[in-house]
C-alpha cells in the first residue's frame, strides 16, 4: 500500500501527518521513525460495524502477557495492570484481555509468560467457543508475533516468550473458520488478534455486536491477516488512552500489555 492510499484509508493518520509530520522532520526524525512513534490504536468502520484497532509492529513495540504480579497476586483489571506498570516506570500504550479463563481467573489452555509455561495446551473436546475446532495460539517468539492453529503449533512448537491459547480461530491460512455462518443470529461484542504477512500484530475489538463471520472478515478482508484468533466476547476490554478508551472490567484473567520499545 502506498502512502497516498494509506492516508486515504486512515483519516486519523492523515490528520496527524498534516499537523505533526513537518515538526517531526524539522526535529530530525525520519518518516519511518515518526510513524513508529504514533499511537498504535485507531477507530475503524468495516461494513456496518465500528471497531477499535491497535496495530503493533514487534520491532517497535513490546507485546507482553500478564496474569499475576511478582507477589503472586492477580492483576484482575487493566486499571490495576496500568497502575503497577506506571509504578515500575513503564507507560502502557494499550492493554486488552488475553483470552479465556476459569472462574478462579486461571488461563484456559496454553499460557506462557516471560518464557515460563504456566498452563499446558488443551486439545480435548469440549463445549463453548474455546473448543470450536480449530482453536489457536497467539505467541511471541524471537521478537516476532504469530497466530497458529493449536494442533499445528504443537506439531512444531517454537520457543516462546509469551503465548496464550483461545478459540476459535477466526482466519486460518486466509480462509474463514469452516463453522462460521454468514447468517448466524449470534451477535456479540468480540475481540481478537491477527498477524499480517509483514509481522505486524493487529488487535481489534468491536464497538457493535457482530457475528463470528463478520469479525473474521474484518481480519481477513480489511486488516490483511491470513491468520487470526478470537480472544473473547462478553468481557472484551480495551485500555487505549490515546483514543480515549478506558474499559475497567473487574476479575479479568490474563491480559495483554503493549509498551513502546526504548531506542
Amino acid at each position: 500500500m502506498d502512502i497516498a492510499t494509506l492516508l486515504h484509508s486512515v483519516p486519523l493518520l492523515a490528520m496527524l501527518v498534516k499537523s505533526a509530520l513537518p515538526a517531526a522532520v524539522g526535529a530530525g526524525l525520519g518518516v519511518g521513525q515518526w510513524l513508529a512513534a504514533l499511537p498504535p490504536c485507531r477507530n475503524l468502520t468495516f461494513e456496518t460495524a465500528t471497531y477499535l484497532v491497535c496495530e503493533t509492529d514487534p520491532k517497535h513495540y513490546s507485546i507482553e502477557l500478564f496474569w499475576k504480579n511478582e507477589d503472586g497476586e492477580l492483576y484482575r483489571s487493566l486499571h490495576n495492570l496500568r497502575t503497577a506498570e506506571q509504578a515500575a516506570g513503564r507507560t502502557m500504550l494499550f492493554g486488552m484481555n488475553a483470552g479465556m479463563y476459569h472462574p478462579d481467573l486461571a488461563p484456559v489452555g496454553l499460557y506462557v509468560e516471560q518464557g515460563k509455561q504456566i498452563t499446558s495446551a488443551k486439545t480435548g473436546a469440549g463445549t463453548g467457543n474455546f473448543s470450536m475446532q480449530p482453536n489457536g495460539i497467539f505467541y511471541l517468539s524471537g521478537g516476532k508475533a504469530g497466530v497458529r492453529a493449536t494442533r499445528d503449533f504443537l506439531k512444531r512448537p517454537p520457543k516462546v516468550a509469551y503465548a496464550t491459547q483461545s478459540g476459535p480461530m477466526l482466519v486460518i491460512d486466509g480462509k474463514l473458520h469452516p463453522k462460521f455462518q454468514a447468517g448466524s443470529p449470534s451477535r456479540k461484542i468480540r475481540d481478537g488478534v491477527g498477524v499480517r504477512a509483514d509481522g505486524v500484530a493487529v488487535f481489534a475489538i468491536s464497538n457493535d455486536v457482530v457475528t463470528f463471520h463478520e469479525f473474521a472478515r474484518l481480519f481477513r478482508d480489511e486488516l490483511g491477516c491470513p491468520n487470526a484468533l478470537f480472544l473473547d466476547g462478553s468481557i472484551s476490554s480495551l485500555y487505549a488512552p490515546a483514543i480515549g478508551r478506558n474499559d475497567d472490567f473487574w476479575n479479568l484473567g490474563p491480559m495483554i500489555g503493549v509498551f513502546r520499545k526504548d531506542g
